[in-house]
């Protein structure tokens, strides 16, 4: 919970000083900055400085980015529609489901990647969008098209389908297996950002919004990405387990190839098809047993064996 942007909005919503707000909560001014720090905050502060703020159970780091209680619940009704508008329209074989589990947190997550992309919202919700959604009038598609926010976090879902169905084609089950016991230390960061990671698959050139940080967005979630696939990689192959896909495909392949990835699976293509390391592997295990008997062998029969180097080169 974003505490800070719960002490703005109640400070905004009473009209009141940092001082009076800690009055009407019988804490200390000092106690109200260390929240604005985002220092933690018990249940019972927090239900009341919601009930000031007037938010009910909406983030209050949402809430701050919309610039209302109202514009939040207009950006909340868009954001369902074009999350689930992407779910059926995902062609990868595997549901996704974030877009429609979470509604809160599908917000809040897309609202931080906009930021985190460099990308400035609109001080008042979009009127051309302020539309009923379950009525969808004829001409909605090209307003959603037009408009450069609603456009931009639907090519944001679509690519999120595609990332997401290759992570729960190859990934989600070795994050998931308590053997591997990856969850704790990158499983959960894989799991979390994946929204992120859709959203820096983006053509942003081709999007009529501003996104001044998208370089460096997309350059922390790839190295973000590139190492904990690493770690799970690493883990998969100590263990034996065979890899149907080269992972880092994740990281360095479009969204696009993604899907065609997932679909591949989704649809049984890939039944007898096992990722090089694990055939690595095996070469390594026989040229070790190798190691083991030849001399045995060798010192068995009494021959005198000595490497020529040289025949090993090739001539």
């Amino acid at each position: 919970m974003d505490s800070e942007a719960l002490v703005h909005l109640a400070l905004e919503a009473l009209g009141c000083s940092q001082k009076e707000l800690a009055d009407r909560l019988g804490v200390s001014p000092t106690q109200i900055s260390k929240w604005k720090k985002d220092e933690h905050m018990s249940l019972d502060m927090e239900r009341k400085l919601r009930m000031m703020a007037k938010i009910g159970d909406k983030n209050p780091s949402f809430v701050r980015l919309a610039g209302s209680l109202e514009a939040a619940k207009k950006w909340e009704a868009l954001i369902q529609y074009l999350a689930e508008f992407a779910d059926e329209d995902e062609e990868t074989g595997y549901d996704t489901p974030p877009l429609t589990d979470e509604l809160d947190l599908l917000c809040s997550m897309t609202f931080h990647c906009l930021r985190e992309m460099g990308v400035e919202l609109p001080k008042t919700f979009p009127n051309e969008l302020d539309v009923d959604y379950e009525d969808s009038p004829d001409d909605l598609w090209d307003l959603l098209d037009a408009n450069p926010y609603s456009s931009l976090i639907y090519k944001i879902y679509k690519s999120f389908t595609n990332v997401y169905g290759f992570y729960a084609a190859y990934v989600s089950e070795l994050v998931h297996d308590t053997d591997l016991d990856l969850w704790e230390s990158v499983g959960s960061e894989i799991d979390a950002c994946l929204l992120a990671l859709a959203a820096s698959k983006i053509e942003i050139e081709k999007a009529e919004v501003v996104a001044t940080k998208f370089q460096e967005f997309k350059d922390n979630i790839t190295n973000d990405y590139e190492k904990w696939l690493n770690v799970v990689k690493e883990k998969a192959f100590r263990a034996g387990i065979p890899l149907r896909a080269e992972l880092l495909n994740m990281v360095y392949g479009s969204d696009e190839d993604l899907r065609e990835e997932a679909e591949s699976e989704s649809l049984g293509f890939n039944a007898s098809r096992l990722h090089p390391d694990i055939y690595m592997d095996e070469l390594l295990r026989g040229m070790r047993v190798i190691h083991q008997v030849l001399p045995a062998i060798i010192e068995k029969l009494g021959i005198d064996f000595k490497l020529d180097v040289s025949e090993l080169r090739t001539k």
